[in-house]
């Protein structure tokens, strides 16, 4: 990556801060610049010197870890990562955080396994780079991933979960699957764009970057706001008209056909594209199971998971959309999948919703 991402952390427990230290000094793109116990060190700590990305806790004394962020957007927008426990309650406070500026969702880490803690601690440090590069303070009302170099030594593709798709084009027989991923950003594009359907809008399947639990309180909250119905995917899951469906988080989420309808399969397997769930593992599923029955779209995230995947869906005779750079928190997600030829239009986040309806009416 050239220059090392530099990092704050902020939390009032001294193991988390040991361990994430750790973590961060294992990966050769990141450097601890200091760890402060709660907001008030970390504010003095901010006058000597300014981080990249800051890693904030949710519960701390003396100040709680929203209203320090709240200040901190308000005066010297910083990216933010939010470092919370695992808990019901805690995602629906990460969800504020979100709202608030934070750029992405982490979940403290715990000493597991060797493999285990491995596995976290790359995904973890894959949050924090691709913080790094967000626009902050981002388009923002009311209510977060990332590809690098350190890792795993293998990144794996979409052939670990299912194989690729045979390159026959099925003809356009069904309803129309949109399928849809996001990363870094994507907790607010994700929003706006579903804010803006109707309630008789296409069945939509979504891959969003998030930690597990996470993902059940952000599709409650999006269901609050929407016309459409949304929910967490279960395993068997119908593809419905007018309804959205997110798939888990660590889980995978896969399109599949039976007849003329379609469900979702949700299933364990290894990081795909460094992801769990993978976008290029939905994105492979909906080339596999749809082709020309979907419509693809690629939204605002850090790396490369989805590139493959839509261009697999194109190939298949998909019609496929990504957000543009003006509008994306991370340009890199659509970026790549523009590259590589799979993308038959590029439009501002405002627009995806009318390219969604408007493809629905060409059926």
């Amino acid at each position: 990556m050239g220059k090392k991402v530099r990092v704050l952390i902020i939390d009032d427990s001294a193991s988390v801060r040991q361990t994430l230290t750790r973590i961060f000094e294992s990966d050769p793109d990141i450097e601890v610049i200091g760890a402060a116990s709660d907001p008030f060190m970390a504010a003095r700590k901010l006058q000597e010197d300014v981080p990249d990305v800051i890693t904030l806790d949710v519960e701390m004394p003396r100040m709680d870890g929203i209203t320090f962020l709240r200040k901190l957007m308000a005066q010297h927008p910083i990216p933010v990562v939010m470092c919370s426990s695992l808990t019901e309650q805690g995602s629906e406070t990460l969800l504020q955080a979100l709202e608030a500026g934070a750029v992405d969702v982490i979940l403290k880490p715990k000493i597991a396994a060797a493999d285990h803690l491995a596995e976290t601690g790359m995904r973890i440090c894959e949050v924090v780079k691709s913080a790094a590069h967000a626009r902050v303070p981002a388009t923002r009302r009311r209510l977060g991933g990332s590809a690098s170099a350190s890792g795993p030594a293998q990144k794996l593709t979409a052939d670990a979960v299912l194989p690729p798709p045979t390159g026959k084009a099925m003809a356009k027989t069904t309803e129309m699957v949109v399928c849809i991923g996001a990363s870094t950003g994507g907790t607010e594009a994700l929003r706006d764009l579903l804010e803006r359907l109707p309630a008789n809008a296409p069945g939509i399947v979504i891959v969003q970057h998030m930690p597990e639990k996470f993902t059940a309180a952000f599709a409650r909250r999006l269901d609050s706001l929407c016309e459409v119905a949304v929910k967490e995917a279960v395993d068997g899951d119908p593809v419905l008209r007018g309804h959205v469906l997110i798939a888990p988080g660590d889980k995978h989420m896969l399109l599949e056909r039976q007849g003329a309808r379609y469900h979702v399969s949700v299933r364990t397997g290894p990081l795909v594209s460094r992801h769990r769930p993978s976008v290029d593992v939905l994105f492979r599923s909906a080339a596999r199971s749809a082709g020309s029955n979907a419509m693809g779209v690629i939204m605002t995230g850090m790396g490369d998971d989805g590139a493959r995947g839509m261009e697999e869906m194109h190939q298949a005779g998909a019609f496929n959309v990504a957000q543009d750079e003006a509008s994306s928190v991370v340009f890199g997600m659509p970026k790549e999948a523009i590259a590589r030829g799979g993308v038959d239009r590029v439009v501002p986040l405002d627009q995806i919703a009318r390219e969604i309806l408007a493809a629905d009416a060409r059926r």
